[in-house]
């Protein structure tokens, strides 16, 4: 099979010149799909505490079961990251990525059914299931599909378009919060109806399954497949000996340092924002209502800012891996993740800062349109799901220990910092130790930035080459 050069289109015409209305199609219905997937893992992380108040029992350690439920809920990432980018490349993307929006649709919506923290954590395990499977087979669809002057930026603008459904999530929050507000809910009931929301997705299977094909070459690559012995899929030929091994570890590498800044870290912005406005809110003698009805709406608002500064980070790599290539803008991404968390988490004071959130999310999500533009670029099409999924979401085991560790952290440094405290402070002194204990706590976390520097050293640049294929 003869490679196709990335980069040095014969066609100089800008890259949204050069779809079809078919091309078009594939990418809205790809980049729907990582949209929807974004918007269901953003209302988990914005009504993830607010749930687990309700489930569990009195006098539980809130955050502590947060953080499992988010490790559980990556773990399911991981895995079904791993199985469904092996069956996209075996039976086809268009076909796996149906079943996997079905999945995490389906059963975001039953998390508003949970009747404890058990039953909740099983059901973000499957969506997580579902979640992890979608952006290996959207960027492996759209990198087979559209023409090669067009896939940079179209799997830059694909990621972006994530931050769409981010956004959509906060909007969700801050209405939420205006319903508490009124009266017209409770805030037991705001993160069931944002659940429920999440079940929206599963009518977009619809129009995947009915005109969405299989791409031309992974068809035609199949059937060469099929006369040869060729294996699709198969994680032996990935990490077996020869060429792709190597890649497949440098690109988990790189995704660990990713995954874990923004999971371990970045998606916690929620958790301070609350704890900022709950001890501020408390001071001043405001009701409980008043005080649930604040902090779900400005939760929402600095999901919204972050999200915004997220979108342009994205196009912005986008823009500099095209250019420069892509290990300067993995290099410049990581330095800036790393100084904007620590400006964030330790400055972050009150409402009136929310514009941090946007400066955090601009780098760290910028990391994440690199994942979409370079993991293809590292393997060839009867691996490029695979291969791709592994890589974005095999490091998502050692990630889900991320927000344990933020917790445990946190738990330990607060303890601590209580136990400095005079016999007679009141709750607000220790609510202010406890929040000192958080900030500290992701400093120390967000160091994985400055390892993923270092992994950015030892990566291929592959701006400029024709996607790769087998000898």
């Amino acid at each position: 099979m003869q490679p196709i050069q990335l980069d040095e289109p014969h066609d100089a015409r800008p890259w949204w010149q050069q779809l079809t209305a078919y091309h078009w199609f594939v990418f809205l219905m790809a980049s729907l799909a990582w949209l929807f997937d974004c918007l269901d893992q953003q209302l988990f992380i914005l009504f993830r505490d607010t749930a687990l108040t309700n489930l569990l029992p009195e006098g539980a350690n809130v955050k502590t079961f947060g953080g499992y439920a988010t490790s559980i809920f990556v773990a399911g990432w991981a895995t079904g990251g791993l199985f469904f980018g092996s069956l996209g490349d075996r039976i086809g993307r268009a076909k796996t990525l149906t079943i996997t929006v079905l999945l995490y649709s389906v059963f975001t919506g039953l998390s508003a059914l949970s009747t404890s923290w058990v039953d909740f954590a099983v059901y973000r395990f499957i969506t997580g299931l579902g979640v992890g499977g979608v952006f290996g087979l959207a960027v492996a669809l759209i990198a087979d599909t559209l023409p090669p002057g067009a896939r940079t930026w179209a799997l830059g603008v694909l990621q972006a378009l994530s931050a769409i459904g981010n956004v959509t999530a906060g909007l969700i929050s801050m209405y939420m919060g205006t319903l508490i507000s009124a009266q017209q809910i409770t805030s037991d009931q705001a993160w069931k109806y944002a659940f429920l929301v999440g079940a929206i997705p599963a009518f977009l299977c619809v129009f995947i399954q009915l005109r969405l094909k299989e791409p031309q070459k992974w068809t035609e690559a199949r059937e060469a497949g099929r006369l040869s012995g060729v294996k699709f899929g198969s994680y032996a030929s990935l990490l077996g000996p020869g060429r792709w091994r190597k890649p497949a570890i440098l690109g988990i590498l790189l995704c660990i340092t990713g995954v874990i800044g923004l999971w371990g870290i970045g998606f916690f912005a929620p958790e301070l924002v609350g704890d900022v406005i709950h001890t501020s809110l408390k001071d001043k003698g405001l009701s409980d209502t008043e005080i649930a009805s604040q902090a779900t709406y400005y939760k929402g608002l600095n999901s919204i800012i972050q999200n915004v500064g997220a979108f342009l980070g994205m196009l912005s790599f986008a823009y500099i891996a095209q250019r420069t290539g892509r290990k300067f803008a993995f290099a410049i991404a990581f330095i800036g993740a790393f100084l904007a968390t620590n400006l964030y988490f330790r400055m972050f004071q009150g409402v009136d800062q929310l514009w941090m959130s946007g400066v955090m999310g601009y780098f760290q999500l910028a990391l994440f349109a690199g994942f979409a533009i370079y993991l293809p670029e590292l393997f060839p099409t009867r691996l490029r799901s695979t291969g791709t999924s592994f890589c974005y979401n095999v490091g998502r085991f050692l990630a889900a220990t991320g927000p344990f560790t933020l917790g445990l952290l946190q738990q330990k440094l607060g303890e601590s910092a209580i136990a400095k405290l005079p016999e007679t402070a009141n709750a607000v002194a220790r609510d202010a130790a406890r929040l000192s204990a958080f900030r500290d706590a992701t400093s120390w976390v967000s160091l994985v930035f400055i390892a993923g520097l270092v992994v950015v050293y030892f990566l291929p640049e592959t701006k400029g080459q024709p996607l790769p294929e087998d000898d």
